[in-house]
């Protein structure tokens, strides 16, 4: 798991969250995404509640009505379509944050059935996933949900020992870009998030994956 900048982490069934009850989202959002998980079961949308696991409580889904923004799913719902359960709980209000319609349909929309691929061809991916919380975001609601300006994800692949990594960070607006163009380091969001993605690994290894952009051995 990331390091936390709130010490508030939650641990759901099938995914975990670190909250920041200052810009009322996740910081970020941690799942694992199997082949297995990838199925086409039709599930019926539940309504949008509050995390009960949330010490502050998350905020309520009417700070997004009327504001123009989508309430855009971290964990994303199609990644969990496996169970009842696991798909009800990427409804929880941590796992949602304000995003552009057409960046949410769009090229987000596109990253997240590419790592859906990933996990087809691979097996197992790890996803991290969330927006940069910084100063100075509009926000909307009575409870002042901060709309970030850029999102990003983290996706590895293989053990600690020979891990690959790819990070994307993207404007939170729609784009025609490839997405390997999006290809930042993982050393270049921690810089932006403050959040240390890899902590519990050696230094050594996060040295060796966190500082370069390698796109070889993911097929786009």
């Amino acid at each position: 798991m990331p390091s936390s900048t709130t010490g508030e982490i939650v641990r759901h069934n099938y995914y975990s969250l670190s909250y920041n009850e200052r810009y009322e989202q996740a910081e970020w959002v941690a799942y694992v995404l199997k082949k297995a998980h990838l199925t086409y079961d039709d599930r019926k949308r539940p309504y949008f509640i509050e995390d009960p696991k949330v010490r502050s409580k998350s905020a309520d889904w009417r700070n997004y009505k009327g504001s123009g923004f989508d309430r855009g799913h971290l964990c994303p719902a199609g990644d969990r379509r496996f169970s009842e359960q696991a798909y009800n709980e990427t409804f929880y209000t941590s796992n949602i944050s304000p995003q552009d319609r057409a960046f949410n349909a769009g090229v987000w929309n596109r990253l997240e059935q590419q790592i859906r691929q990933w996990a087809k061809r691979y097996g197992t991916v790890f996803v991290v996933t969330g927006g940069v919380l910084e100063k100075g975001l509009q926000e909307i609601g009575d409870e002042d949900v901060d709309v970030p300006k850029y999102y990003y994800k983290i996706v590895a692949k293989g053990d600690s020992d020979a891990m690959e990594v790819l990070a994307f960070l993207m404007e939170g607006r729609e784009s025609s870009k490839p997405l390997s163009e999006f290809a930042v380091s993982v050393s270049e969001l921690e810089k932006r998030t403050g959040i240390d993605f890899f902590e519990k690994l050696p230094i050594a290894v996060q040295q060796k994956i966190e500082k370069k952009i390698d796109l070889k051995g993911w097929e786009f």
